[in-house]
């Protein structure tokens, strides 16, 4: 990354948005955050708020945007990323897929910046295809209640794309597998949090289907650091970012009770409508072009974000 950028993050109040804002500004950075709050929490950057360069708009960019001053690149985060939340947003979340993804794209064309959208490994769907590779096109439900985020994402990219190719943008597609770490949400949906929440709250750790489904899970740092070096770059992707390690629901929930020591039971519940049954990332593209791969083993991840949940409590969380 080229020094004293001004970067637009949107969604930079998010768990994900948060950690990239803090990387930029430690970087040396100028770092314009926008978020509407509906998914993210001002707390996520109140460790930001007052260091020089950093400037945080409580904004829906899918209402459009005007950024004063020079921007050298805009990475476009804003959506919500849980089941929980694109369940109970399902219209705001098509909005900031394709409304939102439209704002940053004609803000990053004005500005003649580097454009980065973060995709998800969601758009392969229920994958036909394992490990799954950027060639891949997925198995998606378009009209099933997963399709909001699965297909407000695949628009996302086809926008993204055509701006590239129409409109001379660089711009670049990454697909983001699970991750986590620090400041997720303990009631967001995702497994770790949820699990994490509920083995230090003492309930039963609640694992659907009979939990041979897996993820594929990376840690937030390491994650940061593979976006971060495809902004850098000139790469138009899409590229998956991370950690091809395999794991069963039934062994995070597993390693969790480990981690926490909790003496909490496992529970099996249903399987939410369209639920992968496997997630596994090739990223043999990100190594070759990138030079990245992850470096933080899940063990390790996994006790830092334990921590990190009961330093601020599962209530907070």
């Amino acid at each position: 990354m080229r020094a004293a950028m001004r970067t637009l993050v949107t969604g930079g109040a998010g768990f994900l948005g948060s950690h990239v804002c803090t990387a930029l500004l430690d970087q040396g950075h100028e770092v314009v955050a926008v978020d509407s709050m509906l998914s993210g929490s001002a707390e996520n950057v109140g460790h930001l708020v007052g260091r020089p360069g950093f400037q945080l708009l409580l904004h829906d960019v899918a209402r459009g945007l005007v950024v004063d001053g020079k921007l050298d690149l805009v990475v476009h985060m804003a959506c919500p990323a849980s089941p929980v939340d694109y369940a109970a947003y399902p219209l705001e979340t098509l909005d900031v897929s394709s409304r939102g993804t439209r704002t940053a794209l004609e803000l990053a064309s004005q500005h003649a910046a580097r454009f980065v959208l973060t995709s998800t490994s969601e758009v392969y769907g229920d994958p036909l295809e394992h490990p799954q590779r950027e060639e891949y096109w997925g198995n998606v439900n378009p009209i099933g209640p997963r399709s909001v985020y699965d297909e407000g994402k695949r628009f996302a990219e086809a926008l993204t794309m055509a701006y590239r190719r129409s409109r001379g943008v660089d711009a670049g597609i990454v697909r983001i597998f699970n991750t986590y770490g620090p400041r997720m949400r303990g009631h967001d949906g995702r497994v770790v949090p949820t699990f994490i929440r509920q083995a230090l709250a003492g309930e039963p750790l609640t694992v659907a289907g009979e939990g041979t489904q897996t993820r594929s899970l990376c840690y937030v740092d390491d994650l940061v650091e593979g976006l971060l070096r495809f902004a850098a770059s000139d790469e138009g992707g899409p590229v998956n970012l991370g950690n091809p390690r395999e794991l069963t629901v039934l062994q995070i929930a597993q390693d969790v009770l480990e981690a926490t020591g909790s003496t909490s039971e496992v529970r099996f519940v249903d399987l939410p409508v369209d639920d992968p049954k496997v997630r596994r990332p090739d990223i043999a593209r990100a190594r070759e072009l990138l030079g990245w791969e992850p470096q933080v083993v899940w063990e390790d991840g996994l006790a830092t974000t334990v921590d990190w949940f009961r330093s601020v409590g599962t209530a907070a969380a």
